[in-house]
């Protein structure tokens, strides 16, 4: 495993962080069994970056994170770094932006029980939420820290403009934002501002949420409950022409011994902007599997390649709260 400084005033970390939004329920079923096995599975395999969200599940996910990594948070508590996220309010079952000063306390007290540890080391902001000033939420997080309850303040799906309002109140640690093979949109402003103001960059989604797994086909189905299974992202004309690209890129990790899924990871990291890649896995088996491409180091002629295979791409986007399934 590979390990780096989450931009200019984060923590030394995994460049693998591992991922449990599956834990909440919104992938289907969950197996918590294999859940847990996978959370010490990542442990075992150096991972020491845990990400996770209020939101998923709305406390499942982080009890379940909770229960997994308890031995360390008793008695180890500084071999590990826990982030989560606030900032979404469940509304009869479905997720609603809130990051009101009120709300978001709301959110890290019950993620602080949910997790059952003192402090949370990353906090980030889920969502904008364009009902409530930026610079009343800056101040929210900032209280948080100077109480001892979270280390380190970071956003997620934010763009430039927002940061920016938000670095008026306090500055910015860390952002979590989409990236992928297929979607790519960070590039033109969002890195290059994260870069130039010292932000911590861990990317969601590098296997483009499936896409790039290298398990899906044309008649790949999805469980009741997936977000996926209602998504125009992964059916119809475009999902077969980005399948078709997968093949290819198949094509190429397997004349550098890799997997697809491993090559799409290292796409990620070589960005210079980017940190960590997180990466989500429901059993031991899948992380196994995923975690080694912190070690692939792609050659510049590895990346033309790729970049030219994916001239064909149809950009592929993401779930927002507002087009979530109803739980």
């Amino acid at each position: 495993m590979q390990y780096t400084q989450l931009g200019e005033r984060g923590p030394r970390v995994s460049r693998i962080s591992f991922g449990n939004w599956s834990a909440g329920g919104d992938w289907g079923g969950v197996d918590r069994a294999a859940a847990i096995a996978a959370t010490r599975q990542a442990l075992d395999l150096g991972i020491t970056l845990f990400d996770t969200a209020r939101a998923y599940g709305f406390g499942a996910a982080e009890e379940l994170l909770g229960q997994a990594l308890r031995p360390e948070i008793d008695s180890a508590r500084e071999s590990v770094v826990i982030a989560t996220k606030g900032g979404l309010r469940n509304d009869g079952g479905r997720p609603v932006r809130d990051s009101s000063p009120a709300a978001l306390r709301s959110d890290l007290e019950a993620s602080l029980r949910s997790l059952g540890t003192d402090y949370v080391d990353l906090y980030q902001l889920h969502w904008p939420d364009p009902a409530t000033p930026v610079t009343a939420t800056a101040e929210t997080m900032d209280a948080f820290v100077r109480e001892g309850k979270v280390r380190y303040v970071g956003v997620s799906n934010y763009d430039a403009r927002q940061m920016t309002a938000f670095q008026q109140v306090r500055a910015i640690d860390t952002l979590q934002p989409p990236y992928h093979m297929f979607r790519r949109d960070i590039e033109d402003a969002i890195l290059p501002f994260a870069s130039e103001h010292g932000i911590g960059i861990l990317v969601y989604g590098p296997m483009a949420h499936g896409l790039l797994s290298g398990r899906m086909n044309e008649g790949t189905t999805f469980a009741i409950g997936d977000w996926r299974a209602s998504s125009d992202l992964f059916s119809g004309d475009a999902f077969r022409q980005n399948l078709a690209i997968v093949r290819r890129l198949e094509a190429l990790a397997s004349d550098r011994g890799v997997s697809v899924a491993q090559l799409a990871i290292a796409w990620t990291l070589a960005h210079p902007a980017v940190d960590v890649a997180i990466v989500g896995a429901r059993n031991p088996e899948q992380i196994a599997q995923t975690a080694p491409a912190a070690e692939i180091t792609l050659s510049p002629a590895d990346l033309a390649e790729i970049d030219h295979i994916l001239r064909d791409e149809v950009a592929v986007g993401g779930p927002a709260p507002e087009a979530m399934p109803k739980s």
